[in-house]
């Protein structure tokens, strides 16, 4: 009887059947692929992390502990690829002798670097003029000696006397914060600043130097061992976290305290395991709700067919089946769907898969779990209504359909009320105490989400559901409807409403549905709309403009400016001055900019400067030619107040000598394109130009209307004979920064949840219609045999469409972008800085807007054609 029964229901009742699967199948879908997302995402950040890290251990020696010993201790608690010692000598400066004048610096390090070293860590030396090995200056040191290849340079030493060395090339220190990194330091403590003044040695010579300073002053004098590790590491960041740390704690207790490990490896995993966190984040923001949403259409679809189930069991109880055989019919329907809807979802997973994950195939592991929500969603979605019919005591009262008359309780409590408020009340506290998502402390191997920062975004989303079932019922009960169904009824405005009123609890629940998928559709829109456009002044802050030619004070790519200009595919090109200058002792980055056309080529936000907007700030700039704008860090340090004169030391190119400046406190500056995070001063290239000397802009940015790649190319080979100038542009930029979900494959999760959403409002707009329909085309069919023209039988129609479609619409955009400032406003962690406004995509929206007519269109055919079938066809078929 069971597979008689189940081809009856695939012939006779097709869109209950294939309704329940889709709703299945779109669930498993969704938790297929997004599953697939964050463990991907994970696992990929972790990669990332591990590539990113110039130096796995800086593991510094105590004055017990020799070099061999720490080495058997390292190799003795995990595998390694390279260990290298490196000496780190402080010294009070450096002296050099150059174009008639001598430059003095203040205190600076020497260090010590074994054979092979630049090979083994390459990303720690770049050079830039002369030999790679030997006596090398770091780039800004050679600038304040002025020294270059073939110079000498007198070292001063502690407890000896100074000794001269012969340079033999130039390098960058790119990652001389971990290089110089204070291995030891209490948790917590602030990072202290990398040394102004660097001179490398080869080990030898290195030793040769500075043995009788280390005699003389031992505490000046260091050495350590880096270490690069050959550990397979889990691919979720946390546990790869604690893992890390596991093992120096190892190397730790085998030296017995006599050396200390600084973790770099495990400091860049602790930000990946944040990211990773915000990825969860994203996954039960954005994906739950989804989810929810598919659930809902599937309960949806089953509870308009409630009516055929009644009929069909009472039909069985008159052929004599008892209670628990309409159960096992009800349950072979339900495995049914069951299996149609996981096996289809699980298809879809697998083909759309490397299309919406950006290539990452579905793993079992992603597979599993949806598999059995799905089941338990087939389960209980179609289970459900038969055990509602079958527990109806008597045939005639399961062929009954009893409205419910009374109000819900919810509505009662005034439930929706309470949510928004308790939404908004959170909401405020978010705003106001820069509230934290992601809890991930410094060193701690445990980090988690905060429960609390998903109260605004869930109860926002409920209560304005809720609040739409409200205003609906009420609308449905009032005379304000008859006039909404004027413009499209006319005449039978009245009429239509007073049916459209004892259809309320159908209309209600499609309407709600809808207004599900469009808040749904919308909010993931406009947050992912407004994510990329932040992510890309996240990379234009870190790269400066679409391509930039980054060059040194000794070979300057301002010089290119003119060629540059004219590559294919650039449509400007500005210079942007970056240099040194004295604030005291402190030596910081300071940026000159041409103020009037620095924005043809970058992007500056608002959210940059403290107190002002990015035109007021050019404007001050403009106005005011020793302006300068100074970062917060500078103004705390040296309690700065607006207007106030600044003296700063720069480097006249005349004379070689740092000389004292003139400039006015004009504003503070949180960030600015290509500046560190820290310290920083902006002012403009014309007066930096005039006071030092030296019109040569050391970086050109570039706007780009081709492909960056290939006017990066056409750049490179067009400075090619400038030392040491780096080309990058937002691409590469992107795929290297990792402030918050940077590192995630966010364009995957756009493509997978906007597609979800089409889908979603598409079946809430169109199935679950026609599906309503479906079940009163009885009347629909008396009316056309009481003689109703198409017109009259449009009207119907089209009121219905108005409710379910239009007003459901309207409530889900309303609440969707409520939600959407919500999560904008909670995952501002992941934005760097935080978006000033949100974003619409338009395109999006209208696209969504098409789908949602095409789909009510069809359903609307449908139940028209469906409405012009005889009369006694009709009867037979019900």
């Amino acid at each position: 009887m069971i597979g008689p029964w189940i081809r009856g229901l695939l012939l006779r009742r097709p869109l209950r059947m294939w309704g329940s699967v889709t709703g299945v199948a779109l669930t498993v879908l969704f938790l297929s692929l997004l599953l697939s997302f964050v463990l991907a995402g994970r696992a990929n950040m972790t990669v990332r992390a591990i590539q990113s890290v110039p130096v796995d251990w800086q593991v510094l020696l105590g004055q017990t502990v020799s070099r061999t010993e720490a080495v058997q201790a390292i190799q003795a608690a995990t595998p390694t690829k390279t260990i290298l010692p490196v000496g780190y000598a402080d010294v009070p400066g450096f002296t050099s002798r150059t174009g008639g004048t001598v430059q003095i610096t203040g205190a600076g390090k020497v260090l010590g670097l074994p054979i092979g070293y630049a090979a083994a860590f390459p990303a720690e030396l770049r050079p830039l003029v002369g030999a790679g090995t030997g006596v090398l200056l770091s780039q800004q040191t050679a600038a304040n000696l002025h020294a270059g290849v073939g110079d000498r340079v007198q070292i001063s030493r502690y407890g000896a006397p100074p000794v001269a060395v012969t340079v033999s090339g130039v390098v960058d220190l790119p990652q001389a914060d971990s290089l110089f990194q204070a291995v030891g330091a209490p948790k917590g403590l602030a990072p202290q600043a990398p040394p102004d003044n660097v001179l490398l040695l080869s080990a030898a010579q290195w030793s040769a130097l500075f043995t009788p300073q280390q005699t003389a002053r031992p505490d000046t004098v260091r050495q350590q061992l880096h270490v690069r590790l050959n550990q397979i590491l889990p691919g979720d960041p946390g546990r790869a976290f604690d893992q890390v740390n596991r093992l120096a704690n190892n190397v730790e207790a085998r030296l017995a305290g006599s050396a200390v490990v600084g973790n770099t490896l495990a400091a860049r995993l602790d930000g990946a395991r944040e990211s990773a966190l915000y990825a969860e984040a994203l996954f039960l923001f954005l994906g739950l709700p989804g989810a929810i949403l598919a659930a809902a259409l599937t309960f949806n679809v089953a509870g308009a067919s409630a009516a055929q189930r009644r009929q069909e069991a009472a039909l069985l109880r008159v052929r004599g089946a008892s209670e628990r055989r309409i159960l096992h019919l009800g349950g072979a329907e339900a495995l049914t769907v069951a299996l149609l809807g996981t096996a289809l979802g699980a298809l879809l997973a697998a083909l759309t898969s490397p299309w919406l994950t950006g290539g990452t195939p579905v793993s079992l592991l992603s597979l599993l779990p949806p598999a059995l929500a799905g089941v338990a969603l087939a389960l209980s979605a179609t289970l459900l209504p038969t055990w509602q019919a079958v527990r109806q005591s008597t045939v005639t009262a399961q062929r009954q359909s009893v409205p419910r008359t009374t109000t819900p309780l919810w509505q009662t409590l005034y439930l929706d009320v309470a949510l928004l408020a308790l939404a908004g009340l959170v909401f405020w506290r978010n705003a106001a105490g820069g509230y934290q998502l992601v809890l991930a402390p410094e060193g701690v191997a445990k980090a988690s989400v905060q429960a609390e920062a998903f109260i605004a975004p869930v109860a926002f989303w409920l209560g304005g559901t809720l609040l739409a079932l409200r205003l609906m019922d009420r609308l449905l009960r009032r005379a304000a409807l008859r006039r909404l169904l004027r413009p499209i009824s006319g005449h039978l405005a009245a009429v239509v409403a007073a049916a459209l009123e004892r259809q309320g609890s159908l209309l209600k629940r499609g309407s709600a549905l809808v207004a599900l998928a469009v808040s749904f559709a919308v909010s993931t829109a406009i947050f992912n709309a407004t994510y990329n456009d932040q992510a890309r002044v996240d990379a234009v802050l870190t790269n400066g403009a679409d391509v930039t030619v980054t060059g040194g004070p000794n070979a300057p790519a301002g010089t290119q400016l003119a060629a540059l200009r004219t590559l294919p595919g650039v449509t400007d090109a500005q210079p942007l001055m970056h240099r040194f200058a004295y604030v005291g002792a402190d030596l910081q980055d300071i940026f000159g900019i041409d103020a009037a056309h620095f924005t043809d080529v970058s992007r500056l936000s608002n959210t940059y400067f403290k107190d002002m907007t990015v035109k007021e700030a050019l404007a001050t700039l403009l106005t005011t030619p020793n302006a300068v704008l100074v970062s917060q860090e500078t103004v705390n340090d040296y309690n700065l107040a607006l207007g106030d004169a600044i003296h700063l030391r720069l480097l006249n190119a005349q004379t070689h000598q740092y000389q004292v400046v003139p400039f006015t406190f004009v504003g503070v500056i949180r960030e600015f394109p290509t500046a560190p995070k820290d310290s920083f001063l902006v002012a403009n290239a014309s007066y930096l130009a005039q006071r030092t000397g030296n019109p040569q802009a050391e970086v050109a940015l570039l706007r780009v209307s081709g492909d960056p790649a290939r006017v990066m190319q056409d750049a490179q080979h067009l400075t090619a004979r400038l030392p040491g100038v780096q080309v990058t542009d937002l691409k590469s930029v992107r795929s290297t920064i990792a402030s918050g979900l940077t590192a995630v494959n966010l364009a995957g999760l756009s493509r997978i949840e906007l597609s979800f959403a089409v889908l979603m409002l598409s079946a809430a707009t169109g199935l679950v219609f026609a599906l309503g329909l479906a079940e009163r085309r009885r009347t629909f069919t008396v009316l056309n045999a009481l003689g109703a023209t198409r017109s009259q039988l449009a009207a119907f129609l089209n009121g219905e469409a108005l409710v379910v479609a239009g007003l459901g619409g309207l409530f889900g955009a309303i609440i969707g972008l409520g939600v959407a400032q919500t999560l904008i406003k909670l995952l501002q962690g992941v934005f760097d800085p935080p978006p000033e406004h949100m974003l619409l995509p338009w395109l999006y929206l209208l696209a969504l807007v098409l789908a949602a007519g095409l789909s009510t269109a069809l359903a609307l055919s449908f139940a028209a054609r469906a409405s012009t079938r005889r009369v006694t066809e009709v009867l037979r078929a019900g």
